[in-house]
């Protein structure tokens, strides 16, 4: 009688082994300790580890924290129906970008991912400044998140400063900025551990978010006094435009809200030679953050929206400063407030930027790339990288001097720098005649149209989001994202086609860091042994 064949899941090992053997065809030798696995929530495997690929896409993310950071945004650009049906919309839009991604991260899991793929899949005569223009969008697009994120952190801590004093503390542009400086010099500390420890905090920022999105979800409509509950015509149809832009514009203005929470869904990519299992881990890390990203989301704005009231305009510019913290107030008084409002916080708190600026600085393209590509012995992790990162993120925030508009700029800027990074591999890989192999993940027939979608709307909204906030405006109040990312891609430019010295006569992409000998030792071992130890060999996209 034939027995059915059973297959088995392969050895920490054989998987550690194939890891190795990608990264190796790919050109570059393992240097960072891979501690991540991807979270198998539908329980597909047997991996059983607490260290989870998934829990750094969600908890960058940061599901809570981050709508509250921008419910801002979604408010005044048409209060109750951008929270809702902006969010939905979005949402879809959103895992478009993430699916084609995904693709690309399963193909080629590497921390310079974006950049990596836009030399490997462009022609031979754009392949050079194409990778040149995507690391830096792509590095100014994390820095921006980063300071977006601790921004919004800021205004979170000196919210509970003024629910805790009885609304009498109102906090400065100086005090906000010296909260903002802490929370990037804490946040530095934290990341220069071991590779280790922050897998750890990974799920427990994991089961932070999630836990904030039942409460709100289940306790906050529970909670809600009578007064401030909304019916549903107006919960789900009410149009609140305060900045006067033409009401359509005004509703995708508020797209801000969803494209910026449910960002930097890359970070899986940028940790994927921390990753085990890389070339599934990723992928399914990235979509899965999205999807449930999104509708988690759109039930806790629509809870938000069945329980925030009807004056609009005072939530925006109540004394507490916060809208979110204002909604919870009106809801569960004071202490209650407060104590749930220091697990948002926590939930805010996280940072993974460096792993992308190590990447590009180890191909040479960075000022400074030799002292910011090292790796520290000890941790096992890019020290000098994250506190690059850190200054960076610092001087964004000097825009809080220039008002509150400045620095609201940097949440559109960390969107717009990084549709500018995603959209240039996904198009280079339809656009040009390259060998892309797809990895383990891989959409078929509708890889082409997803990409389309993808980078329609990518384009787009960078065209938005380079407009102010309100039609009429000043320079304290103007968008200076635009100002900001275009000119360090202007200067990035201007640094690549210098005479003599530029990037046109040095730069070649991204730069083997082990010699041919060892990845064709490599790529031997993998004919061999691999397919006995793991399911079955990887593709992968060359250079």
């Amino acid at each position: 009688m034939i027995r059915p064949s059973i297959k088995t899941s392969p050895s920490k090992d054989a998987i550690a082994n194939r890891d190795e053997a990608l990264l190796a065809q790919l050109g570059y030798k393992q240097e960072f300790k891979r501690e991540f696995f991807f979270f198998r929530l539908w329980r597909v495997s047997s991996i059983n580890d607490e260290h989870k690929v998934f829990g750094i896409s969600f908890s960058i993310i940061g599901l809570l924290p981050s709508i509250a950071s921008v419910l801002v945004y979604a408010l005044p650009n048409g209060g109750a129906s951008s929270m809702v049906w902006g969010w939905a919309i979005g949402s879809l839009f959103i895992l478009s970008v993430g699916l084609s991604m995904a693709e690309l991260g399963s193909a080629a899991p590497t921390s310079g991912g974006l950049y990596y793929w836009s030399h490997s899949l462009s022609s031979p005569r754009w392949r050079n400044l194409l990778s040149w223009i995507v690391g830096y969008a792509n590095t100014v697009g994390s820095i921006a998140s980063v300071a977006s994120i601790d921004w919004g952190c800021a205004i979170q801590v000196a919210a509970a400063a003024s629910i805790g004093s009885g609304q009498t503390f109102v906090a400065t542009d100086a005090q906000l900025f010296g909260i903002y400086i802490a929370l990037l010099l804490s946040h530095a500390i934290v990341c220069c551990l071991g590779t280790a420890v922050l897998a750890r905090l990974q799920s427990v920022y994991t089961l932070i978010n999630f836990l904030l999105c039942i409460v709100v979800i289940i306790v906050l409509p529970a909670a809600t006094p009578k007064e401030y509950i909304n019916n549903a015509t107006y919960a789900l149809g009410n149009f609140t435009n305060l900045n006067g832009w033409p009401n359509g514009f005004a509703f995708i203005l508020s797209f801000v809200a969803p494209l910026w929470t449910i960002c930097s869904f890359d970070s899986a990519v940028h940790i994927s030679e921390e990753a085990s299992n890389a070339a599934i881990a990723v992928p399914w890390a990235i979509v899965s953050a999205i999807t449930i990203a999104g509708i988690l989301g759109l039930a806790v704005n629509i809870a938000l929206a069945f329980c925030m009231g009807s004056d609009v305009e005072y939530t925006l510019n109540s004394p507490i400063g916060q809208p979110m913290a204002q909604i919870f107030f009106n809801s569960f008084g004071e202490k209650a407030t407060l104590a749930l409002w220091t697990f948002v916080v926590i939930a805010q708190y996280l940072l993974a930027a460096s792993r992308q600026t190590f990447a590009f600085a180890r191909d040479g393209a960075l000022p400074l790339s030799s002292i910011l590509y090292r790796i520290n012995s000890f941790t096992g992790t890019p020290v000098n990288t994250v506190w690059f990162v850190v200054v960076m993120a610092a001087l964004l925030g000097l825009l809080a001097f220039a008002g509150a508009g400045a620095i609201d700029a940097i949440f559109t800027m960390s969107i717009t720098a990084l549709y500018v990074a995603y959209a240039i591999p996904i198009f280079s890989r339809f656009a040009f005649d390259n060998n892309f192999k797809p990895g383990p993940f891989h959409l078929g027939f509708f890889s082409l149209p997803i990409g389309i979608i993808a980078i329609a709307f990518m384009a787009f909204m960078i065209i938005v989001f380079s407009f102010p906030t309100t039609p009429t405006t000043n320079a304290a109040s103007m968008n200076y994202a635009i100002v900001v990312l275009g000119g360090v891609l202007l200067l990035s430019l201007a640094w690549y086609y210098f005479p003599v010295y530029g990037g046109i006569h040095w730069f070649t992409g991204p730069v083997p860091n082990i010699d041919t000998a060892r990845i064709d030792g490599i790529r031997h071992e993998d004919s061999v042994s691999m397919e006995k130890k793991a399911e079955g060999a990887v593709s992968v996209v060359r250079v």
